[in-house]
């Protein structure tokens, strides 16, 4: 297929990577995780990254690996509970850390994906979150700007593509997956399958393909659980 965004290497997808590069990265916990790119990004040691993404993964899986490989410079996260080696790394000095409400960062990235500059959002007002940034008033209540984020590249996990890049995501995996997928100059996704153009519903699509550059097929995927509890016998 000519100008296919099919891609055959995932080492080859995030060759151009390079130090000190910001990425948006998918994922809830390590639900709709990109676990072939990230293990790519590690096995190249790619270094000095800005992550943007809900969280860092576990200390041996996901972000984490490239936290323990000590290749992200900066996190900009909103929940970091899961990773005893970011907590190391945070405290002593390794590891800079923006720490932004949920909601505010699904917002930023969907901002920046949609060429907004910025927006106003109550959340965070009266917290340290406040701290150093512009504030206005509108009908009587104070509001911080928080400003849209773009990323050098976006690395997203789907369920389905096809070779156009249009994405579907299954259940919960879904997640913060559409809105890093938008942020990305450049958007790596990797899938479990791909299928020819005209195979998918329009609208069942999640993610236009216009926001795909590189497309990747995946196979035997982990899909690990940060924590299981089941119930006694």
């Amino acid at each position: 297929m000519k100008n296919s965004k099919v891609m055959n290497s995932f080492l080859e997808a995030v060759s151009d990577i390079k130090d000190g590069s910001t990425i948006i990265v998918g994922g809830f916990g390590l639900s709709g995780i990109p676990e072939y790119s990230i293990q790519a990004l590690k096995e190249q040691g790619t270094k000095d990254l800005t992550v943007v993404s809900n969280n860092c993964g576990v200390d041996d899986w996901g972000l984490g690996l490239l936290l323990a490989n000590k290749q992200i410079k900066k996190m900009v996260a909103s929940y970091v509970g899961e990773n005893k080696i970011f907590e190391q790394q945070y405290l002593s000095g390794e590891l800079e850390v923006e720490l932004t409400p949920q909601g505010t960062l699904a917002e930023r990235m969907r901002a920046g994906g949609a060429g907004i500059p910025g927006f106003y959002t109550a959340t965070g007002v009266g917290t340290p979150i406040e701290e150093g940034k512009e504030t206005k008033i509108f009908d009587g209540k104070k509001y911080l700007l928080e400003q849209g984020i773009v990323g050098d590249f976006a690395l997203v996990k789907a369920w389905k593509a096809d070779k156009f890049g249009n994405l579907v995501y299954r259940k919960t995996a879904r997640n913060f997956n559409p809105l890093a997928a938008m942020a990305g100059k450049i958007t790596i996704a990797e899938v479990e399958e791909i299928v020819e153009p005209g195979e998918l519903d329009p609208d069942e699509i999640h993610t236009p393909g216009v926001y795909v550059q590189r497309l990747l097929l995946g196979s035997n995927y982990e899909k690990r659980i940060e924590k299981r509890t089941v119930a006694k016998a």
